[in-house]
């Protein structure tokens, strides 16, 4: 450079400094603003560290209050199963023992007794006195 002469660099000089800077095309103006925000504005690098720990506590709890509303959920449906069988029972219940009334009705132990050659008695019963046991 010292061989050169000084109308030469300034010049140069003088060139570089028309020419004019250019910035990058900015397609969303929102964008660069919202950048601008964080990196200088009200949020920073340091303020977003520091409340990182907050942060995750808050993610955390929204993972127990999803999984907590799932375990709801589930008990609910297991009570209403559990009670449908239970209504289910409670009918089979009521229709056997109304079964069960029906048939130790006299007459229909004796239909059933018939089947197996035993008749109803025809004559009252009597009773037996035993002699030689006496009072």
């Amino acid at each position: 450079m010292s061989n050169r002469l000084r109308t030469e660099i300034q010049e140069e000089e003088a060139e570089r400094e028309l020419i004019v800077k250019e910035t990058p095309a900015i397609d969303n103006p929102d964008t660069f603003a919202l950048s601008n925000l964080l990196s200088k504005g009200l949020v920073s690098t340091d303020s977003v560290t520091k409340a990182l720990p907050f942060v995750f506590y808050l993610a955390f709890l929204g993972m127990v209050y999803i999984g907590n509303r799932h375990l709801a959920e589930n008990n609910i449906r297991s009570i209403d199963k559990v009670s449908k069988e239970v209504k289910e029972l409670s009918w089979d219940f009521k229709t056997t023992k109304a079964d069960l009334a029906y048939k130790s009705t006299l007459t229909e132990v004796a239909k059933r007794a018939d089947t197996l050659g035993i008749s109803e008695p025809v004559e009252p019963p009597q009773k037996l006195i035993d002699e030689e046991v006496k009072p």
